[in-house]
């Protein structure tokens, strides 16, 4: 087992990861920024190293800060969380290089999958159904960009090899459009990613977000634990997830996600990951794979009944998967609903001091947070306070039980969003499932 492990993240994803650790006996090193001083995680762990000042990039994203703190506490691995570093392959690279373990893919996994053309091609390779389009980086021949796009048919889509966050991507309707998009995207991707390579795919008008949860040793054995819905979308970011989702079988969610947990086995997979597809007249089509643990990832833990980050840290030491498919049973529903520091009408972030907290409770109910009465919430960072997770036998149930725990939350001296979540589950369409991935935006007026 890892003997010490450098929490490189902070908010509630670090106090998740710290709980686990700390459950398996593992002791922990909270890095942290100048102004996360106060941070619960930072408060109970066994050590904590100051990184740097607010500033992300002069804190969170600096790889030898990082690497200092597991050196001088003589650590031996590094947990990257979600966001800042957890998919960067030189980050990686780099805690390998330095003699420590990264709890995550490989490196070489991290860029195969971070690359959206290289991904494409694997998952192709490995039978995992993909969206049709380009099938590799569009060149510099505009004759052979028009024909890729009439063949594929229109409307299509430009994307950013090295995209993501809703960034690098550009729908285009017609051919007499297409020729400036390709130019815009490519500016866009050089300026966000450094990186202009863009490829094409069929633009899919109405579909829903689907992603699949797996496991994998890097040994040989994976396995997939069901699906996510995670239709109920803001400007491409979540807001509402549950699992499993409305509407596919378990012979669909068998087929579609034993042929993810088999990629996994032919490219190498390492850790905890996540296949996003877009769903749409009963077809999944692959769009990209997350090689970290997932924000929503606890209402796969709670239909499964299987802590994926106390797993990312047995595999992390090198245990071999101690679960089989067969051990991975869905049982009843799960609701997040991600609580953020912001106006729930204009969406601008709102920082400042919680007055008072009162988190929610009862059966099957879980919120997971870093917050406290008294807690400043910084300008600096995702605007994320906590999850609110809400478990039930059924849908119906999760959806009643989730209502119930909204209104018990208090967050007093900052605004939520909570309104804006109990204005999605009361909806209608939203109540009878199976929303498409547009719908909140156009319910919004967006």
């Amino acid at each position: 087992m890892l003997e010490k492990v450098v929490i490189a993240n902070r908010g509630e994803i670090a106090l998740r990861i710290l709980r686990a650790c700390r459950e398996l006996g593992i002791k922990t090193v909270a890095v942290h920024s100048d102004v996360d001083r106060d941070l619960l995680h930072v408060r109970l762990a066994d050590e904590t190293v100051c990184i740097g000042p607010a500033d992300s990039s002069a804190s969170y994203l600096q790889i030898p800060s990082i690497i200092s703190a597991a050196e001088v506490t003589d650590s031996v691995a590094i947990h990257p969380g979600y966001g800042f570093l957890a998919e960067n392959a030189d980050f990686a690279e780099q805690v390998e290089k330095s003699g420590f373990t990264f709890i995550g893919p490989k490196p070489e996994t991290i860029r195969l999958m971070g690359d959206k053309v290289s991904a494409i091609a694997a998952m192709n390779k490995a039978g995992v159904p993909c969206v049709p389009g380009s099938d590799g980086p569009l060149g510099d021949d505009p004759e052979r960009n028009i024909q890729v796009a009439r063949e594929i048919g229109y409307p299509v889509m430009i994307k950013a090899s090295g995209g993501g966050g809703g960034r690098g991507m550009r729908v285009v309707h017609s051919e007499a459009a297409l020729l400036n998009a390709i130019s815009l995207t490519k500016s866009e991707a050089l300026s966000f990613f450094s990186n202009d390579m863009v490829y094409m795919e069929k633009f899919l008008e109405n579909p829903r977000h689907i992603e699949i949860q797996v496991l994998a040793d890097g040994q040989g054995n994976a396995i997939h634990l069901a699906e996510r819905d995670c239709s109920m979308q803001r400007r491409c970011q979540k807001v509402v997830e549950e699992a499993p989702a409305p509407g596919i079988s378990e012979e669909v969610r068998q087929r579609i996600g034993g042929r993810c947990a088999q990629a996994c086995v032919e490219i190498g997979y390492r850790g905890a990951g996540t296949f996003e597809f877009l769903f749409q007249d009963g077809e999944f089509y692959f769009i990209e794979m997350n090689t970290r643990i997932q924000v929503e990832h606890p209402i796969t833990e709670e239909i499964t009944g299987v802590d994926l980050v106390r797993e990312q840290l047995l595999i992390a030491s090198g245990h071999p998967l101690s679960l089989k498919q067969s051990d991975i049973k869905v049982k009843g529903h799960a609701i997040e609903c991600r609580i953020n520091a912001e106006d729930p009408v204009t969406f601008i972030p709102s920082p400042g001091k919680i007055d008072f907290f009162h988190a929610p409770g009862g059966p099957g109910i879980r919120f997971d947070s870093h917050i406290y009465n008294g807690y400043v919430v910084p300008q600096y960072y995702d605007s994320l306070l906590g999850k609110l997770i809400s478990y039930g036998t059924d849908r119906d149930a999760a959806i009643r039980k989730a209502l119930i725990a909204l209104d018990e939350t208090v967050i007093e001296g900052i605004k939520s969003n909570i309104d804006l979540h109990k204005e999605i589950l009361r909806d209608t369409q939203f109540q009878q499932g199976g929303t498409n991935i547009h719908y909140l935006e156009k319910k919004l007026g967006l």
